[in-house]
């Protein structure tokens, strides 16, 4: 599931989400240093970013 708005402002962060999961998550990067380079600057919105977990390989492992 991605997460379309965050729950504490309500700004739009589904487009950011793909990118931050792909290079921060599965990658090296820093996901303090990946966030400002998005240009995610909100704290709320970034602790959703970070804290988010995708739900979708728990609940429907068998794709």
């Amino acid at each position: 599931m991605v997460p379309v708005r965050c729950f504490t402002c309500g700004n739009v962060i589904g487009g950011e989400w793909e990118e931050f999961k792909e290079r921060a998550r599965e990658g090296d990067e820093d996901p303090e240093k990946v966030l400002d380079e998005l240009g995610v600057e909100r704290h709320c919105c970034r602790r959703m970013l970070v804290s988010h977990e995708d739900l979708v390989d728990i609940v429907a492992p068998y794709q």
